[in-house]
């Protein structure tokens, strides 16, 4: 096997994503929903496939990856979209949307290939989740609970699919500059605010994500399965840390 799947990955952490794929010797078939966009993604990365397919239609998920002519080898499911709004004001048609794209998608995906990956020896999957999958943001809809399920998601799939050779993890990105998080970082004050609030002290990158993703889909990850993997900087589990305290709680010693 010797093509590995990148879904959204038309720009964005999913672009930079086949394109380290690519650069660590996998032939990347890169999936998207619009032709267009697709196809000029891909003229720029050596070999790549260009496949236009909406992951929420099962059929043309499953004629995808027919084309390909061989059982795929890495699967990186990254497509997703959110529809902010408060929850009281949100329309439930796009929170329908957002299920669908973000967790059936993945589950359609998914499927496909590792019933082929089952057939042909194994294979690796990497779901990317989100930070918001672990600690919800305000306004964000259907986005974070779609992120939580796809972790639980790929627990059940590491579960059920471990006997086929199969390995199913996640990478959950944290304050990342790049994809649908550009617009946010674009207003300086707004970056340096967020950035301030990461202990290694900066916003991370595509390729944070990327090299995450490559190293659970290679056998550096062979006993690797099941988990989700916070690439944050550190900032989900800097709540408290941020938060004002008096300073004579910090002082050595027992308090009393």
């Amino acid at each position: 096997m010797t093509i590995a799947l990148v879904t959204g990955a038309a720009r964005g952490i999913g672009k930079t994503v086949a394109e380290r794929l690519t650069a660590d010797g996998w032939r990347v078939a890169m999936l998207d929903r619009t032709a267009a966009e697709i196809d000029a993604a891909a003229a720029s990365v050596p070999g790549a496939v260009p496949l236009a397919v909406d992951i929420s239609d099962e059929a043309a998920v499953e004629a995808a990856l027919a084309s390909l002519g061989e059982a795929v080898g890495v699967v990186v499911n990254n497509a997703g979209i959110v529809r902010f709004g408060p929850l009281l004001d949100l329309a439930t048609d796009d929170f329908r949307a957002v299920v669908d794209v973000n967790l059936v998608g993945t589950f359609i995906v998914s499927r496909a290939a590792a019933r082929a990956m089952a057939a042909s020896g194994g294979g690796a999957i990497v779901n990317i989740t989100s930070m918001n999958g672990v600690a919800p943001g305000p306004n964000a809809g259907a986005y974070g609970a779609t992120k939580a399920g796809i972790a639980l998601l790929t627990q059940q799939m590491a579960v059920e699919w471990g006997r086929y050779g199969i390995r199913v993890n996640c990478v959950a990105p944290g304050l990342i500059n790049a994809g649908m998080s550009e617009p946010i970082f674009a207003d300086s004050a707004v970056r340096e605010a967020r950035q301030s609030k990461v202990p290694l002290g900066r916003l991370g990158s595509g390729e944070d994500i990327a090299s995450a993703v490559s190293f659970l889909a290679s056998d550096q990850a062979s006993y690797i399965t099941g988990q989700n993997l916070l690439v944050d900087g550190g900032v989900t589990m800097s709540i408290i840390a941020n938060l004002p305290r008096p300073e004579s709680v910090d002082s050595v010693g027992m308090q009393s």
